[in-house]
């Protein structure tokens, strides 16, 4: 039902834990299934230098905060913004229909943490 990547994020999380003082930190509930994403990052100059993630929820959910921070550490806030739903899709070499909220969750949360660190959050 899940690839590889999608299990091999579940079970080998990158990122997982929070950061302390960070320049950003927002927590997102999927209202329809539960599930809920907490963010937090620190940037170094203009770029994202640590993200870390708290999960509670599905196996797609865990798998696609796991992998977004991999998409998004290094990167410009502008070049976070840009990362899409076929990027993060990609990088857990896809998901079921049933699990496509997993996507949403992480990079609404993501787009949250950008706009508080723009000052709009």
């Amino acid at each position: 039902m899940y690839s590889p990547q999608v299990l091999d994020h579940f079970e080998h999380p990158r990122n997982a834990g929070a950061l302390e003082n960070p320049d950003a930190s927002v927590q997102i509930e999927n209202p329809a299934c539960g599930d809920i994403l907490r963010l937090t990052l620190k940037l170094a100059g203009p770029n994202i230098a640590a993200i870390r993630f708290q999960a509670k929820g599905c196996v797609a959910s865990m798998a696609c905060a796991s992998a977004l921070t991999e998409l998004a550490q290094g990167k410009t806030p502008a070049q976070g913004r840009a990362l899409g739903r076929e990027a993060l899709l990609a990088a857990v070499g896809g998901l079921p229909p049933a699990s496509m909220h997993a996507t949403h969750l992480a990079l609404d949360a993501l787009h949250a943490a950008l706009d508080q660190l723009e000052g709009r959050g």
